[in-house]
């Protein structure tokens, strides 16, 4: 009888604590710049996602890389992150640019483009990568692919 007790209590916590299901990934958004500088131009965004699980894990980044107007100028640096147990969060990303890196792709035409850019008071911003969740032996990975236009 005590076997079937541990068992069954065994079994419960088994099924309460498992992963039903990976998070919902919503959207990124909030891109904005946060300063730009002689030699740096920040970047800040936020991707959303819903966890329906009753327990939690981690994310993180292998590599987003950063485009600005067509051209891959940096990376988007995203700290481990803990997942919330049964809520909605963001995940920040940030990314810092050498405007040196924007200045040397000239050939491929992105420094006009930013001329032009700055006439049309926009930059068009693509981020594009994977955002991996991690829980235990659980793994999946999120792509992510968001381009939007940024008011100067």
């Amino acid at each position: 009888m005590k076997k079937a007790v541990y068992f069954l209590v065994l079994f419960l916590l088994m099924n309460s604590c498992s992963v039903s299901k990976k998070p919902i990934f919503m959207k990124v958004d909030q891109v904005e710049i946060v300063s730009a500088t002689s030699d740096t131009l920040r970047l800040k965004a936020a991707a959303f996602f819903k966890n329906p699980n009753t327990i939690g894990g981690t994310i993180s980044s292998d590599e987003i890389l950063v485009f600005m107007n067509g051209e891959p100028i940096g990376t988007v640096s995203v700290a481990p992150f803990k997942v919330p147990a049964k809520e909605k969060f963001l995940v920040p990303l940030s990314a810092v640019i050498p405007t040196k890196r924007i200045l040397e792709n000239n050939t491929n035409g992105i420094l006009g483009g930013l001329i032009n850019s700055f006439l049309k008071k926009s930059i068009q911003v693509q981020f594009k990568g994977n955002l991996k969740y991690k829980f235990f032996g659980f793994s999946t990975t999120f792509p992510v692919d968001k381009i939007t236009e940024i008011k100067l």
